[in-house]
This record gives C-alpha cells, sequence and structure tokens, in this order.
C-alpha cells in the first residue's frame, strides 16, 4: 500500500482560482519552485501556517486547493526540512513583532499546531473586554496560544484549525482549554472540538483535539458543522515498512538487554513501562520526539537478531507524508524529531476537506 494515497488529493478544484505567471512576484518569500511540494498555481482560498513544523497543515491544506501565504516557525533545523519541501524558509519566532507584521492583512483560514504552555486564568475578571490590555489578553499573556488569539484578532480569517495533544482538555482540570475555547468565543467565533485518533488513516495509535473555529459574523449557521467520520478499515503496519533496512537500525545487545531489565523491573512493580514491542498486523504506539534517543516506544521485531528502530522512512508513513516527502535535509535525529511533533497528514486533510466543504457549500448557497 502507498500510504501517499491515503491523503486527499484534489490539484485542480472545480471553484479554483488560477495564479497569473508572475505570482512568485507577489509573494516573495517562495524562493525555490524546485522542490517536491511548490505553491499550487491553482487556489481557492489562502491560508498561513503557525507552529509550522514540517508542514502537516500545510501538505493538507494544499490538497484540498489552498494556498499558503505565511509559514511560521522557529526550530531551524524544521525550518531546513520545510524550506526542502516547499520552497520558502519559515519566518522565525511568532511572538516578534516583526515577523507578525509580514502576515498579510487578509487571509482565509488561520493554522497551528500551537504548542500548550500552562497558564493560570486565577484573578482574571470576567468583565475584561477585547482589545483592551485586560480580558482575553490577560487570560492568556505568556502562553503562545496569546500570540494565535492576537492574530485572529487582527486579521479576523473566516476559519480557524487548530490541532494538539488529547491532553489539552484534561490540563489544569479542564481550565485550560476553558480558556482557550471562551477566548475564541469572545473573538465572536463558533468553536467545534473533537478528540480524533489518526490510527484511522495510519498504523499508529495517537490522539488528537481538533478545534475548527468559524467567524459567526460571516457564517451564522456554523453550529451545524460536523467533523468527518473516521474509516472503519485501518491499515497495518507491516504495510509501511521497508523491504531492505541497514543494520544500524537493529538495536544493540546492550541496549536491548537494558530495555528488557527495565520493562521487568516495572512489571514487578505492577507498572506497565517498558519497550513496545510491535505487532505487524497491528498499529503502534504513539511516535514521540524523543524516539531518535532508543526507539524503545516502537520496537519492530526481527527473526534471529534483535528488534530494530523504524527507519525516518518508515515513521514519515506513519505520520501519513507522501513518498516524496523529502527526510534527507536534516540527520536522522532531527527527522525523528520533527516527525514526532507533527501531525498525521490524512487526518489533517480529512478535517481541512470537510471545513473547505462547509464554507463553500455556505458561500454558494447565500
Amino acid at each position: 500500500m502507498n500510504i501517499s494515497t491515503l491523503l486527499y488529493v484534489n490539484p485542480m478544484p472545480n471553484n479554483c482560482r488560477v495564479f497569473d505567471s508572475d505570482y512568485r512576484q507577489l509573494y516573495p518569500h517562495f524562493i525555490d519552485a524546485a522542490v517536491p511540494f511548490s505553491p499550487p498555481i491553482c487556489s481557492h482560498f489562502t491560508f498561513i501556517d503557525l507552529f509550522a513544523g514540517i508542514g502537516g497543515f500545510r501538505l493538507a491544506m494544499q490538497a484540498i486547493g489552498g494556498r499558503c501565504v505565511f509559514t511560521s516557525e522557529w526550530d531551524k533545523w524544521a525550518q531546513q526540512t520545510y524550506k526542502a519541501n516547499f520552497g520558502n524558509l519559515p519566518f522565525g519566532d511568532i511572538r516578534q513583532e516583526d515577523v507578525k507584521a509580514q502576515i498579510p492583512s487578509e487571509f482565509d483560514v488561520l493554522c497551528a499546531g500551537f504548542p500548550c504552555q500552562p497558564f493560570s486564568i486565577a484573578g482574571v475578571s470576567k468583565k475584561n473586554s477585547l482589545g483592551r490590555d485586560t480580558g482575553f489578553l490577560d487570560k492568556t499573556q505568556g502562553t503562545l496560544f496569546f500570540d494565535v488569539a492576537e492574530i485572529i484578532r487582527r486579521h479576523r480569517p473566516k476559519a480557524v484549525f487548530l490541532e494538539n495533544v488529547k491532553n489539552l482538555l484534561s490540563h489544569d482540570r479542564g481550565r485550560t482549554f476553558k480558556v482557550i475555547k471562551t477566548t475564541l468565543e469572545d473573538l465572536n467565533y463558533v468553536v467545534h472540538f473533537k478528540v480524533m485518533d489518526g490510527g484511522a488513516y495510519t498504523p499508529q495509535h495517537r490522539e488528537r483535539i481538533m478545534i475548527v473555529c468559524f467567524d459567526s459574523s460571516r457564517y451564522p449557521k456554523a453550529q451545524r458543522f460536523t467533523f468527518p467520520e473516521l474509516p472503519e478499515q485501518k491499515p497495518r503496519l507491516r504495510q509501511i515498512l521497508q523491504d531492505d533496512v541497514d543494520d544500524k537500525y537493529t538495536i544493540s545487545d546492550k541496549l536491548w538487554a537494558y530495555l528488557q531489565c527495565y520493562a521487568e523491573k516495572h512489571r514487578q512493580k505492577g507498572n506497565g513501562f517498558g519497550y513496545g514491542l510491535a505487532d505487524l498486523d497491528g498499529i503502534t504506539r504513539t511516535l514521540s520526539a524523543r524516539y531518535y534517543k532508543d526507539g524503545s516506544e516502537i520496537l519492530i521485531p526481527q527473526t534471529g537478531k534483535n528488534p530494530r528502530r523504524l527507519t525516518p522512512r518508515e515513521c514519515a508513513r506513519l505520520m501519513g507524508y507522501p513518498e516524496n516527502y523529502r527526510i534527507d535535509a536534516v540527520s536522522d535525529t532531527q527527522m525523528y524529531r520533527q516527525l514526532g511533533n507533527s501531525v498525521v497528514v490524512p487526518l489533517i486533510a480529512a478535517v481541512s476537506k470537510q471545513m473547505d466543504d462547509y464554507l463553500t457549500q455556505w458561500e454558494t448557497t447565500c
């Protein structure tokens, strides 16, 4: 099975707008067209890509006819991978005003897989109003979500698509998510959210919260939005594994002995900690950014030798990245980190398509 076929692709939507041949002059941060995923010649909406990582959101949004007009990512190694695939180097720290100043005044959708930094709502008065130095600014000040909220307030996109870890719902006894949801609602957006498992599209258990918002002044019936139904038939791990894998990915005798000893020690204590020897006909544990250290959460059994780590290409497949996605711009260590922090692209694509269908249907019937 080619994992890239799981990604919804519609390169020429019916309602697309073809750009002039000199469109790159309008967007000078697109600096290299000789890449796998250069800006499309045809699109029907624009979006910005915040906390972009290596471009999982962008792949999904471009596939349904979107055109990226701004990207921000502070990590220099992720920037290199992003540039190798999309042809532009992302702007840096979105907290800086000179970076925010590069955002176009108008765009349709804001995308952000924003980091969740702990914050407290203690002492914040409900009487605070939007646009002042208090109110929603105080409630989120000091967090990266504050910067997302401030960009939304300034630019008023039609829709917002945020992704985060499942635990965002329960963090600080639910207070963190309450602040986020209330902030978005105070900005006059209708908020929908749902925990969804990327394992419906790739053989990996990866639950994430999807937050989809619509500007209620434009779409007063936005409460009717529903998330897509996930496929019932799930892929199996063996379908994404490479046939010939270098021995360097096989873990050493010393590491294998340590992992078995560590797991046994915790088993005797009644804990479930330990390595994860994957079922080739099932799905894996969640790939994490620490995978480069020892690969212990997802080990592939091998006949007659120690288990092995997944290769970077296999990890890319596990996250739903197409086969022509470049993973060679950085070291294996950096690539493992980047993929562990990324999104499951087909899941993002499915939710993005549902959003686009909703917006298109609304705008063509009004």
